[in-house]
């Protein structure tokens, strides 16, 4: 999978992110499974999850994954915890969520840009 969240439009990041924050305001997104276990493995609530994507921003972009378009954000939680969320974009479906900060040597110093190896 390889990002091209940096050559999107700033416009049109901002665009996917309103659409996406909509849906979740409005009740229409799900998780999936793996996003489930997932979560439940690394102690993150569907509130933390809910949270950091109604603040969040996408930081890379996934036009052609195997589930659709698909898009990393990087929000807070209600709590200030700093998130990063993978979800597909039409219908909005949890894909996984983790903490960055806990491998900090493959993000810059605000967990938006990935480092290279």
């Amino acid at each position: 999978m390889n990002p091209i969240g940096h050559g999107l439009r700033q416009d049109k990041m901002e665009d996917l992110i309103h659409r996406i924050r909509a849906c979740v305001k409005g009740g229409d997104w799900r998780f999936t499974l793996h996003a489930l276990e997932r979560c439940i493995e690394r102690g993150i609530s569907p509130k933390e999850v809910e949270g950091a994507v109604l603040s969040g921003e996408v930081i890379e972009y996934y036009p052609y994954d195997k589930y659709g378009p698909t898009c990393l954000i990087r929000g807070l939680t209600f709590t200030g915890r700093i998130l990063h969320v993978l979800c597909s974009v039409e219908p909005v479906w949890i894909i996984t969520a983790y903490d960055p900060t806990l491998r900090p040597d493959e993000w810059d110093d605000e967990f938006k840009v990935r480092r290279k190896r």
